[in-house]
């Protein structure tokens, strides 16, 4: 029963003055930040590709895939800006099973925060250092924020987090476009009144302090897909679910209305290789709509180096030990092919 004090592990400020993000980074990050939330405000037409492992497993693998990606954005970084997905945490149903690398860097053996935080920023700086990229995170834990705050461009509230109090006040205090998720109903007002509460400003309590918040404008909705109430997966990718959500946005005193299109979970029901063709149906919806090409910012799509997913312990390079991903060359063609669709 209860619980028990394991070890202390370091704070946010210890962190990052071990790991520090230099400076030449710094600056190339707020220039990355401002091409991004250019995207939200509707000074720039190109497109978001937010794509990545389900889960940041392996620093080698992971900061080779985002090498390959840094090629492709040199090339179609007229049309496309690249996020990288870097998911240090994962949320699990039932609790059980990998929880990201703050948990378990190494997913073979027991958890170790502390030495979790330090895998985590470490990965994140070789990632920066080596691509120039600057990537996308889940907030799982709002306090592990302060970790992650100076090199993350992008943020996601997971649809079992977007309900929660203490995730959607955090997100108000955060300075980069973050994403509410559809929660797993699928209920579009819960997820726009967590866009409300994000861009609100806010008292709270956190970390210790009493903090105010100025409020987050680039707050924005991401459609994920929904569950019924028999479990069955339920997408709303389709034109006449991001017409509907646009039409609500206009009922709402929202800044910067944007949405982006989850490729994965219950869109595809896990189905990894739908994720092209729910993309390209995408698109397709832009190309038909200038209400939905202004709309929607981007897609958000779950890749590795190799297709499909493995058991902890089988050690295949680049394959994923959580949800199944597209492969490297499936993905390389996938932007190639957004790059040659959209306007």
């Amino acid at each position: 029963m209860g619980k028990t004090y394991v070890k202390k592990v370091m704070s946010p400020e210890q962190l990052l003055s071990e790991y520090p993000l230099p400076e030449a980074h710094k600056q190339l990050k707020a220039q990355r930040d401002e091409e991004i939330k250019k995207v939200f405000t509707g000074e720039s037409d190109k497109f978001l590709v937010i794509i990545g492992p389900c889960s940041a497993d392996n620093e080698d693998s992971v900061c080779d895939y985002i090498g390959r990606l840094a090629k492709v954005q040199d090339k179609v970084k007229d049309k496309i800006l690249i996020i990288p997905r870097i998911y240090t945490n994962k949320p699990r149903t039932t609790g059980e099973g990998y929880k990201g690398i703050v948990h378990q860097p190494d997913p073979e053996k027991a958890p170790d925060l502390a030495e979790g935080l330090i895998a985590m920023r470490k990965m994140h700086l070789r990632s920066i250092a080596e691509t120039h990229l600057f990537a996308a995170d889940e907030m799982l834990y709002p306090e592990n924020w302060p970790y992650l705050s100076d090199i993350l461009s992008y943020v996601a509230i997971g649809a079992r987090s977007v309900e929660n109090q203490q995730h959607r006040l955090t997100a108000s205090g955060i300075d980069i476009p973050c994403g509410m998720k559809n929660p797993t109903s699928g209920t579009y007002s819960i997820m726009l009144n967590s866009c409300i509460a994000a861009q609100g400003s806010h008292t709270f309590m956190y970390r210790g302090w009493e903090v105010k918040t100025d409020g987050n404008p680039y707050a924005h909705t991401i459609l994920r897909g929904a569950v019924n109430k028999h479990d069955q997966s339920k997408p709303n990718y389709h034109y006449e679910d991001m017409i509907r959500l646009a039409e609500m946005y206009s009922k709402l005193n929202l800044k910067n209305p944007a949405c982006i299109v989850d490729a994965n979970h219950s869109n595809s029901n896990k189905r990894y290789m739908e994720q092209i063709r729910i993309v390209k149906e995408v698109l397709h919806s832009r190309r038909h709509s200038e209400e939905i090409h202004n709309f929607i910012k981007g897609v958000m799509v779950e890749s590795y180096l190799e297709p499909g997913s493995q058991k902890i312990g089988e050690h295949i390079y680049g394959k994923s030990i959580t949800d199944p991903c597209l492969g490297w060359d499936d993905t390389e063609k996938l932007i190639y092919d957004i790059a040659d669709e959209i306007k």
